[in-house]
C-alpha cells in the first residue's frame, strides 16, 4: 500500500469524512535538496471536512491527524500539510 493510501484509509476510519483528498505534492518539491528529485511520496497535503473536528481548535485538530500519521511520518512522509474543516466551516478547497 502506498502512503497516499495508507493515509487515506486510516483517515477515513479514524474520522469517517464526508470529503477528503489527500494529495501527493512531493514533485513540486523536487530540487529543494540536492538529492531530491520530486519522486515518492514524502510530501502530503490532506483536505478533509468531518463532524469529528467539531467544536475543536484548528491546532487540536492537527495534532489529532499528526498523531493519527505519526507511523507514516516516522517511515519517510517528510511533510504533511493539513486542511482539517468541520461541516459548514468554509474551504478554500
Amino acid at each position: 500500500m502506498s502512503f497516499q493510501q495508507i493515509i487515506e484509509a486510516k483517515l477515513t476510519e479514524a474520522f469517517a469524512p464526508e470529503r477528503l483528498m489527500v494529495i501527493n505534492e512531493s514533485h513540486l518539491h523536487a530540487g529543494h535538496q540536492e538529492s531530491f528529485d520530486g519522486s515518492g511520496e514524502t510530501h502530503m497535503r490532506v483536505r478533509i471536512v468531518s463532524a469529528a473536528f467539531a467544536g475543536m481548535s484548528r491546532v487540536a485538530r492537527h495534532r489529532a491527524i499528526n498523531e493519527l500519521l505519526k507511523p507514516e511520518l516516522d517511515a519517510g512522509l517528510h511533510a504533511l500539510a493539513v486542511e482539517p474543516s468541520a461541516p459548514g466551516e468554509a474551504t478554500r478547497w
